[in-house]
């Protein structure tokens, strides 16, 4: 559920958004006749369909402009296969601020990039469902998540039955959602007969469009986090303390997906955070915690205009003002879920200062705890020792020198901060890394300089060998991990603790 609340950012839909869809798909496969076994295929596909979203977000960046949400949630109100609506849905959107011609390279090249960019989704959005232990059934929906019934959707241009019936059923009632929370419940019944056959299901189409105002009564409360919880079909799934850890794991690659400069950020952070506690002197239960913190404590950047994170530049003071909220964001999405909800409590203070300067609540030294205190102090040095689009990655003593001058200006707890600096001052044996799939450490190097949005030119350049040369070695990853696209390349590698010298924190002092 804080996975779909966070899709419903990412992809520029109003929170609550894939929860109410869930409740949509289970009404309408109860009135199909389905069993539990297929009510739970659908209830999951329904929550997680779009779990793929933060992959090859500069693409859509570069084609929607700095917030591609907007366009992409707008989406679902046309018919890609009539040409007039998308014409104009490109028109309004595509290459927004641009003069004419750069405006029809734009979107000439939308349409040259549409089938890899979805073909990035969905293998993004397989690695993931696969690591959070779902079976092949909901596998192969995530996959058909941009397929049509009429065969004319994207990749696989599957078609009819070829669809599984979760696919079928959450399509129509995802787009039905959209227009149900635009205000536009009056156009519903006519935009599906008027998309049967072509985009639904004939027979999904008919039984929805028969039974509407039934299934539209009281949605909002049907989809509330409460309800869509306990509405879970079949026997609940409960997560052993090891899979609790491999989900909020997806959940940090998922959001670090969002920048080449965040990738790996929160993992980092949550093992830097972690080995600080032992050295703070913290009980087990609350080093794992904090560790489990830092796999969570980014979740809401999902909130901002994706372009922003990659700004070159200093913010202005309204885009600074989005990213000031992000770790409230964090808090609400995590709040839903009682066992998320104390991790995310403290989570969400990770840029909170001592003397109440921080964001987004402002709060001061009485109230953080000493997980916050850590995390706090882990979070900034690490991502100072990491680049970001404005700046060069400090070296490890630099951004020392700045935590230890933060300390000084009593923003940060002094003895977080020594925890932090002596645990990133422990160096541990690297992780061999040549026997991971095959990969050879030069495959290693390529795709870590991949996973960080180097084109072919420039791993080149900084490996001082041909672009041919770096081709092949891209084309042998990605045939060793069966993937096709970088933002895959990407997750696998982040999995599998493949770019950064170690799995913990490297030595500095």
């Amino acid at each position: 559920m804080a996975l779909s609340l966070a899709t419903d950012l990412g992809t520029g839909r109003p929170m609550d958004w894939a929860l109410c869809s869930a409740a949509l798909s289970l009404r309408l496969g109860e009135a199909l006749g389905l069993g539990d076994a297929e009510l739970r295929i659908v209830y999951y596909v329904a929550l997680l369909r779009y779990i793929g979203c933060t992959a090859d977000v500069d693409t859509r960046v570069h084609l929607f402009g700095d917030d591609p949400g907007i366009g992409g949630s707008q989406y679902a109100f046309m018919d890609p296969n009539q040409p007039q609506q998308m014409l104009g849905w490109m028109a309004h959107y595509v290459g927004s601020g641009q003069n004419p011609v750069q405006r029809v390279s734009t979107i000439a090249r939308l349409l040259s990039a549409m089938p890899h960019h979805l073909q990035a989704h969905c293998e993004v959005a397989q690695l993931f469902i696969e690591r959070l232990g779902f079976d092949s059934p909901i596998q192969e929906s995530i996959w058909q998540t941009y397929e049509r019934w009429d065969g004319r959707g994207m990749p696989r241009r599957l078609k009819g039955e070829a669809l599984t019936l979760a696919t079928r059923i959450t399509q129509l009632a995802q787009d039905v959602e959209t227009y149900r929370r635009a205000g536009r419940t009056d156009e519903i019944i006519s935009v599906v007969r008027l998309r049967t056959g072509s985009a639904y299901d004939p027979q999904i189409a008919d039984v929805f469009c028969r039974n509407a105002e039934q299934f539209l009564l009281d949605l909002d409360n049907a989809g509330s986090s409460e309800n869509i919880l306990a509405s879970e079909p079949g026997q609940h799934r409960y997560l052993s303390d090891e899979e609790f850890d491999k989900a909020a794991q997806v959940m940090a690659d998922f959001v670090d997906l969002l920048s080449p400069h965040f990738i790996c950020h929160s993992r980092d952070v949550a093992s830097l955070a972690q080995a600080a506690a032992q050295q703070y002197g913290l009980l087990p239960s609350d080093a794992q915690a904090i560790e489990r913190m830092g796999w969570l404590h980014d979740i809401g950047k999902l909130s901002v205009p994706l372009g922003i994170w990659d700004k070159p530049r200093p913010l202005t003071s309204s885009e600074w003002e989005r990213v000031r909220l992000h770790p409230y964001y964090t808090e609400r999405i995590l709040a839903r879920c009682d066992s998320l909800a104390e991790l995310g409590a403290d989570a969400a203070q990770h840029h909170e200062r001592l003397d109440g300067s921080g964001y987004h609540r402002g709060i001061s030294a009485n109230v953080l705890s000493p997980r916050a205190r850590l995390l706090a102090a882990a979070n900034f040095y690490h991502a100072r020792i990491e680049p970001r689009p404005f700046r060069e990655a400090l070296t490890p003593e630099a951004a020392a020198d700045e935590l230890r001058r933060e300390v000084r200006a009593g923003r940060f707890d002094g003895d977080a901060t020594k925890a932090v600096l002596s645990a990133a001052g422990h160096h541990m044996p690297p992780v061999r890394r040549d026997s991971v799939a095959g990969l050879s450490e030069r495959e290693i190097e390529v795709l870590g300089l991949l996973a960080r949005g180097l084109s072919n030119r420039q791993m080149a350049h900084q490996l001082a060998v041909s672009e041919n040369t770096i081709g092949t070695h891209v084309a042998h990853i990605y045939d060793k991990l069966n993937v096709s696209t970088r933002a895959a390349a990407t997750v696998f590698a982040m999995q599998h603790h493949l770019l950064s010298d170690t799995a913990t924190p490297r030595k500095i002092m």
